[in-house]
């Protein structure tokens, strides 16, 4: 059986640049998205764990593509190389690979993904502080309405007959989860 080296690129939106990430490295199979890496429940990155086999190498441009958090981080890592895939984080210039325990690769590893978590904390908490002086100033209207209140009214109606809450966003176009944000707000 053939081993492979399979990339994951990961961006956050669509106007970010995705290609310098694995740029000149020999890739057999890749797996790119446009997503958050708050959690690990992204399609390409379920996919692309999916995919890889033992002795394949699965190559990440740096930990923070992977996931922002030390325990999504180690825990990916972890179950990779328990499956036989090693792990190459090209920014960092570290391989984790199986049976390889090496202390100070593994102390490094903990230590940058550590710094991944607290500057997506530190992001957090800047958005947060810029999100309340400009509501101060009267210049933060919020996140644009899902819905116009003709549509919020119609939904509104199907939730109160019992319309299930799924056929409902697909009719509007939104998620469940902003089907349940509306029902919230009108109870309130």
């Amino acid at each position: 059986m053939k081993t492979q080296r399979v990339g994951y690129i990961r961006v956050s939106t669509i106007e970010q640049n995705q290609q310098r990430q694995l740029e000149g490295i020999e890739i057999d199979r890749m797996f790119t998205e446009y997503a958050s890496g708050k959690d690990t429940n992204r399609p390409e990155l379920q996919a692309a764990l999916r995919y890889v086999r033992e002795g394949d190498t699965f190559f990440v441009h740096s930990m923070d593509r992977l996931a922002r958090n030390v325990e999504d981080i180690l825990r990916l890592v972890r179950e990779m190389n328990e499956r036989g895939v090693a792990v190459q984080f090209i920014k960092e210039n570290m391989l984790f690979s199986v049976g390889k325990d090496d202390p100070r690769s593994a102390l490094m590893f903990t230590m940058l993904g550590a710094f991944a978590q607290f500057e997506r904390a530190l992001i957090k908490e800047r958005q947060r502080e810029g999100i309340e002086l400009a509501k101060k100033r009267g210049v933060y209207t919020g996140r644009k309405r899902a819905l116009d209140p003709i549509q919020a009214e119609e939904l509104l109606k199907g939730i109160g007959e019992g319309t299930p809450k799924t056929i409902l966003a697909k009719r509007f176009g939104i998620s469940r989860e902003t089907v349940y944000q509306y029902a919230k707000q009108s109870i309130t």
